[in-house]
């Protein structure tokens, strides 16, 4: 209709609706990386409040309540400003494309009011063009705030955008080789040497080997530091050694599917995770169709029946986030649970009963050794006591193995297991006699 109305306006017209435009180029790049500032403070605000709710009963405790309270204020005022800013460019961005806009159809005006003293064209021509040229206005102006949108919607969306982008340094080989049925629990690791992305400069493994034969249990031992938690997470496969090879009944764990490996083992870990649901789904975690009656009989051999029977409504009462409402000993009995009801070939214990009390170390204890039965184990401990009858200990230190053997061989060698054991034991009055002592 512009064109129809009047060719030389309209060329004017289209002239100026790309000069509208350019503000979108000059200015939208700015938007974007402050919409993606703005969501950066967002973020560091919710993982800052959830930090501090998780560990609230250790802010009460050395009454920190006063610092996270500026600290909070600190990080919201943070992202108060940022989206301030990202506003006020924003807002600059739609109101100079607007600006631009009704100049190029003030511009038109002028030009078409003297075409009109020259009665080139009519009055109702110039009011024609002029409503067609406001429509042609308002909708560029429009454009330019759904522009700010999608660029604003484009710079929170990064930083999902760079997670959904990144390859998994762990990943299923494209023909993956097929682990052996059934599982037979082998473990080996040859000349296996690694180093922490964070820490190039050290190994935490160094040539380390070992072979872990069906059904027998061996301890790893050793100060803090020494290479035993690495272990379990080479096992796991969340890392891939830089050196070296590990083998599960045969087969390169590189070659398989991380999935399939992970599946033939169960893992209870120190501070086991509960997550924010009932028993039934805690405790059948990962495996989604076994039945009620298979989940109560896991709980039964790992005594968490006891307890679990005497809350408001049973295996079906919440259990809160990260299992507030449950003991330590509690806890780690629903992971125990969760492991027998896995059946795994290798069970993998990691300071399973370092920090219960005595009455649930016993009842945990209990449940680890029914666990154990029959399959190959590897159990990672500081508290000596709880390894004296493993088939064999291996002693760590600088990411390699030291000594080798039974408990009563490895004490009497007189090495890092002998006082690491020093410290642990005392004699009582028998000689042949130790007694566990309260560890400090």
């Amino acid at each position: 209709m512009l064109v129809l109305t009047s060719g030389k306006l309209a060329l004017l017209v289209l002239l100026g609706v790309p000069l509208a435009v350019t503000p979108l180029w000059l200015l939208g790049h700015r938007v974007r990386l402050l919409s993606r500032s703005s969501q950066d403070r967002i973020a560091d605000i919710g993982a800052f409040v959830d930090e501090v709710l998780y560990g609230i009963r250790t802010v009460q405790a050395f009454c920190h309540e006063a610092i996270d309270h500026e600290r909070y204020g600190q990080q919201v005022e943070s992202a108060f400003q940022a989206a301030v800013q990202r506003t006020r460019v924003s807002a600059l961005l739609t109101a100079t494309v607007m600006l631009f806009t009704f100049v190029a159809v003030s511009i038109v005006l002028w030009v078409g009011g003297h075409d009109v003293l020259a009665g080139r064209i009519s009055g109702g021509q110039l009011s024609s063009f002029v409503f067609y040229a406001l429509l042609v206005a308002s909708s560029v102006g429009a454009l330019s705030e759904v522009a700010g949108d999608l660029l604003r919607a484009a710079g929170a969306t990064e930083r999902l955008l760079e997670l959904l982008n990144s390859e998994p340094a762990i990943s299923p080989p494209a023909a993956p080789v097929a682990l052996p049925e059934p599982a037979r629990g082998q473990v080996q690791l040859l000349d296996v040497t690694f180093r922490y992305p964070s820490r190039p400069e050290s190994p935490a493994l160094s040539q380390l080997s070992l072979t872990l034969e069906p059904g027998r249990k061996v301890a790893l031992v050793g100060p803090s530091g020494a290479g035993k938690s690495t272990v379990l997470q080479l096992l796991l496969r969340f890392y891939d050694p830089e050196a070296g090879v590990i083998r599960f009944d045969g087969v390169d764990i590189r070659e398989a599917d991380p999935r399939e490996l992970r599946r033939r083992m169960a893992l209870v870990p120190q501070d086991p995770v509960i997550f924010g649901a009932d028993a039934w789904e805690n405790i059948r975690y990962g495996l989604a169709g076994v039945d009620d009656g298979s989940v109560r009989r896991a709980a039964e051999a790992a005594h968490a029946v006891e307890f679990l029977d005497r809350l408001p409504q049973g295996l079906n009462t919440f259990l809160g986030e990260r299992g507030i409402r449950l003991s330590g000993g509690q806890r780690q009995r629903i992971a125990i649970a969760r492991a027998i009801l896995r059946d795994p070939a290798v069970l993998l214990l990691d300071e399973a009963t370092s920090s219960l009390d005595a009455e649930s170390e016993r009842l945990v204890q209990e449940a680890l050794e029914e666990l154990m039965q029959g399959r190959t184990t590897l159990i990672i401990a500081h508290r000596l006591a709880t390894v004296r009858k493993v088939d064999q200990i291996l002693v760590m230190d600088q990411g390699r193995i030291v000594a080798s053997g039974r408990h009563d061989e490895l004490v009497a060698e007189y090495g890092l297991y002998a006082r690491l054991a020093a410290l642990q034991f005392r004699d009582s009055e028998n000689p042949g006699q130790r007694t566990v002592v309260a560890e400090t």
